[in-house]
This record gives structure tokens, sequence and C-alpha cells, in this order.
């Protein structure tokens, strides 16, 4: 194998291990990172350009789906590994990595079958790729990523915003910087009007980054040629224009082996009086051999850069495995001192949320500053002091024998029946900073990592955390009711007291008669008194709930969340703290797939090194 074939073979299998590791195996970022660094060939054309034929003629075989509309409804990103000659052709989806295909049929079939099972039996089109790798002797090097193909209008059973959508999909792979775009234009259609160049023009204007195919240069019409864009007179690429002849579709109705097909695009370029002075330079195997030495030439000026970026990847997954791999202490000793410092780093980042370094503590005051003053102003108090309930109230308090100056009893009634409605405000603000509470402590133990490598531990640090926040809930739930009961147990003489002077500047709407006048205006203005006592405790009880509510609740979780915890884990033998401390699978798993990271970058490493600069 060549130098080049190596180097491109290299990349394939960094890509291809990077999608496995990367997708199927935790997402990593640094994975993510590198596959973006590495080239690719996006294919890009209208519907019905010919990409499909294209593909096909650069494998060598028959195995994309075929159809009338959107055929490829999700990007395929098809990875071809050449073989050694004489070796079987198969096929590995990245979703079966178990199962060879042989059968390219059934590769077809899969290609479907899979982009049913996220888009459904719809013409809908879908962002999640399909991963399908192809090992064959007559391929070279190569990932090509097929997209689905341009439209200008939506058709029945497809959605308004279908055109866009797909171009979106198309142009998030194509204006990569280390995207190599693949654009296919037919050739009995005006270059001028081709969707794959307009949007290659958009994303890489100086044209150094796009190759150009043309299809369908057998079905022009008599007399005419494709010679104006295949020299580059029609639209200058900074790389050759390549032709080529797709099979037709009575080859494809009668399975006409595709080297047979390559065989015959030769022959067509070869005895051509328009393209014949260009045959050495046309057809689907010399495209695939102009993208291999491309992308030979593309890696090596990217080795520096991939070669940076792996170091430091190896740099980070060493200091992980450091982390994933420290042995827990035998001696309980050290397992109380490690169960403490996990302790303290989750106590830390739940502070960080409580005091604004992390997201979070801000919905306490939303509480106070919105839901508490909400909950004060829907109370019932227009009913509760209606004409109706105050001649009610008033009437009943004075028993058998009516009041001579003032209905003190009655006023004292209404009062203590309104300041009882703040009760119900009042314990909600708790439960609302308690459910707030509990939140912060589910996030603080899911964003404290060391945790996550022992799940019983962190199970019971939740447990104390979350009884901790109860008692807590229990003393503020006391302390804001007992607020309610000193408003409602000693009145504000002095408001009462001045009551006489604003009745008389105020004034009252005259009645129809003597009788009601009385009546009904005493009663309004016992209402009105009232009401503005009640508003005045309001205000209070606004600023003093808040108050009770971060004393007993905010300040206790910030200073005593896990005072009970640590005298607990104080009384433990070793025993029980190595229970704690037993790991989760997970993790395990975590630290498995960190090693199987590292080794495949060491790998990479010293293959680039042995490669790069081979001569």
């Amino acid at each position: 194998m060549t130098t080049m074939e190596s180097l491109i073979g290299l990349v394939n299998r960094i890509q291809r291990a990077c999608t496995v590791l990367g997708d199927y195996g935790g997402g990593d970022s640094t994975f993510s990172s590198l596959w973006e660094a590495l080239p690719t060939v996006a294919v890009v054309g209208g519907q019905s350009s010919g990409k499909s034929s294209v593909l096909e003629s650069i494998v060598g075989r028959d195995f994309l789906p075929r159809g009338s509309g959107i055929v490829t409804r999700r990007p395929l990103v098809l990875q071809l590994h050449k073989t050694e000659d004489g070796s079987q052709e198969y096929a590995e989806f990245l979703h079966l990595p178990r199962r060879k295909f042989t059968d390219f049929a059934q590769v077809r079939k899969e290609i479907s079958d899979e982009t049913d099972r996220v888009t459904g039996k719809t013409k809908q089109i879908s962002p999640i790729p399909i991963h399908l790798s192809i090992y064959s002797p007559n391929v070279v090097n190569l990932t090509l990523i097929d997209l689905p193909g341009l439209t200008k209008v939506a058709v029945e059973g497809q959605a308004e915003t279908i055109v866009q959508d797909i171009e979106n999909m198309v142009r998030s792979y194509v204006e990569k910087p280390n995207s190599i775009i693949l654009a296919i234009s037919p050739a009995n259609q005006d270059i001028a009007t081709s969707d794959a160049i307009k949007l290659a023009r958009e994303v890489d204007p100086t044209g150094e980054r796009t190759f150009g195919v043309l299809t369908k240069l057998d079905l022009m019409d008599k007399g005419t040629n494709a010679l104006d864009v295949l020299e580059g007179r029609s639209y200058r690429l900074q790389h050759p224009w390549v032709g080529i002849v797709n099979r037709s579709q009575a080859d494809i109705n009668r399975n006409v082996d595709m080297i047979v097909a390559r065989r015959k695009e030769r022959e067509y370029f070869a005895t051509s009086p328009d393209y014949g002075h260009l045959a050495s330079k046309m057809g689907s195997e010399y495209l695939a051999k102009l993208l291999s030495k491309h992308l030979e030439s593309v890696i090596r000026a990217r080795i520096p850069s991939i070669t940076s970026l792996i170091n430091k990847s190896v740099e980070e997954l060493e200091s992980e495995m450091d982390h994933l791999g420290r042995p827990i202490a035998v001696d309980a000793g050290a397992q109380l001192y490690l169960i403490l410092e996990l302790c303290r780093a989750f106590d830390r980042i739940f502070k960080e949320h409580l005091d604004g370094g992390r997201p979070g503590g801000d919905r306490i005051y939303g509480v106070f500053d919105n839901q508490l003053p909400a909950a004060l102003r829907k109370l019932p108090f227009d009913r509760h002091l209606s004409i109706q309930n105050v001649r009610k109230v008033v009437s009943e308090a004075d028993g058998y024998q009516p009041h001579l100056i003032a209905p003190e009893q009655g006023y004292r009634r209404l009062i203590e029946g309104s300041l009882n409605f703040f009760r119900g405000p009042a314990e909600a603000s708790v439960d609302a900073v308690h459910f707030v509470l509990k939140e912060l402590v589910r996030k603080s133990l899911g964003e404290t990592k060391e945790l996550k490598r022992f799940p019983t531990l962190q199970a019971e640090i939740a447990a104390a955390a979350n009884a901790s926040l109860e008692r807590f809930r229990d003393e503020s739930k006391k302390s804001v009711l007992r607020l309610v009961d000193m408003e409602s147990s000693y009145l504000t003489v002095d408001f009462f007291r001045r009551l006489p002077q604003e009745v008389e500047k105020g004034g009252n709407n005259p009645p129809s008669s003597n009788v009601d006048r009385y009546a009904e205006g005493q009663f309004r203005r016992i209402g009105s008194n009232v009401s503005s006592y009640v508003g005045m405790v309001a205000e209070t009880l606004r600023n003093t709930i808040p108050k009770a509510v971060v004393y007993c609740q905010v300040r206790e979780a910030k200073l005593s969340l896990l005072n009970y915890f640590y005298t607990q884990i104080g009384q433990k033998e070793g025993k029980q703290l190595a229970q704690l401390l037993d790991e989760d699978p997970a993790l395990m798993e975590r630290r498995l797939q960190c090693a199987k990271r590292l080794e495949l970058y060491k790998a990479a490493r010293d293959e680039i090194d042995s490669v790069s600069w081979a001569r």
C-alpha cells in the first residue's frame, strides 16, 4: 500500500473510531473536534442530478436506494476502505456493528429501512446520519457524505419548510472549512441553474474546496456538448471539472455490473469526438483518484494541527484515566476522608448555586418577588369584606346587645378572619423555596463529577440532604405562621386611633333614607377600615416572610445541610464505609471507553508519525 493510501486509510479509521467511540460511547466532545479537523467529501446536487450514480460508480457497486422524489432523506456517511486484491467485498453499518453484508441489495434495503426507522414511511428528512463502511479492492480510501438532493418546491406529504430544511442541512456540512465539496450538475441543464454550484459558490467563493462533476453527458441533445463547462470557460473552478457517464436506466434494470459500466464509461470518452482529448481526465475512476490525491494533500497540510489535537487529547485522557482509575483505599480512615472530600465537593457546588456562581439560586428570589405578591393579591378579601359579610359578622359579634360606640368585637373578628388568609401564601412560599432547594440538591449531585463513581454514596447524600431540607421546611413553616399569628394576636392601635379623622375627610355617598344611611354607611366604613388595615399587614408580611424563609431554610441549607450526615458517617465502621464507595457500573464502562480512546489516539499518533512524511 502506498504512503497516500496509508495516510488516507488512517484518517478513515480515525473517523470511524471517532464515530463509534464518540457517538455511541458517550458523545466525547474531543472526538467531535477531531472529526471536525479531518477532511471529508460532501456530495451535493439537486434531485435527479445523478448523485447516486456517481457514488455507485466510485464504489463500483449498486447499493443505493432509487426512486422518484426525495430518496436520500438522511445523510449517508460512506467510508471506503481499500483492501487487498482478491479479497471479498463487504459492507458494515455502524448501527449493526457485528453484521457483514456481502449482498449489496441487502445494503440498499438496510439504508431504506434505517431511514424509515427515524423518519417513518414519509417524505420527511432527518439530520441524523447513517454510517456505512465498504471494504473492497476496487475502491480508493475515501470518506464521502451523501446528502439529500436540493429541491425547489415541496411536494404532497412534505412540510412547507422542506426546501429550506434540506438546504440548511446540506449547508451545515459544506460550510465547514475542512469539507471538500463534490458539486454534481447534470450536463443536460444550464450550469447557471445548478443548485450545487450555486450553494458551493456561497460557501466556497474562491472555489478552493469545490470539485465540479458533470453527469449525463450522453443525454445531451445531438450537436451539443459540455466542453465550455469541462474546460472551465462557463464556470471556472480551481480544480478541473470531471465528466461522468452514468449507467442508463436500461443498464440499471438489467443489473449491469458496475465494473462493466466503468469499462463502458471509459470506452465512451475514448471514442467520443467531443471529449476524446479529455478522456484521461474523465470518468468515475479518475474522479475517485483525483479526490484521493487531493485528500492526501489536504491531510498533509492538516497533520500538524491534527497531531497537536491528538497530543492534547492524549494528555486529557491520561488525566481522566488517573481520575477514573484512582484506587479506593482499604483502611477505614482513608475511606472516611474520601467520603468527606466528596461531600465537601457536593456542598461547594450547592453553595455556588445559591450564591449565584451557578444558575438556580435566583429562583428563590422569584418566589419572593413574584409568587408571594401574586398569592397575596389573589386572597378573597373582596368577598370577606363585602357589606353583606361585614353586616353578618358585626351583628353576630354583638350578640343580643348592639354595640354602643364602635363594633370592636366585629372589627376584631373581621380582622382575624382576614389575617387567617395569609397562612396559605406563607406556607406556599415555604413549600416553593423547599422545592427549589431540592432541585438544587439534585442538580448539584449531578454536577459533582466525582460522585458519579459512587451511586450508593450519591443516594445516601441525596437522602441526607433532603431530610435536612424537610427539617428546615418544618421550622420555616412554624416561623412564618408565627408571624401571621403575631399580627392576629396584637393589632396596631395607632392605626385605629387615626380612623375617625380619616373617615370624616373621606365622606360617604348619601343613601336613600335615614335608616339605610346609618346602617349601610357604617358597614361600608367598617369594611374599608379593615381592608386598609389588612393591606398594611400584607405589606409587612411581604417583607418579613422572605426574611423568615431565608433565615430558616436558605441560610440553614448553606450552613448545615450535611451536618447530621457527617455525624452518622463518623459512627460507621470500615465495612459500612466500603459499601458507600461501591462503584457505578456506568463509570466502570466509562473507564473502559476512556482506555479505548486513549489506545486509539496513541496508535493514530504513532501511525501518523510513521507515514506522514514518508517519501
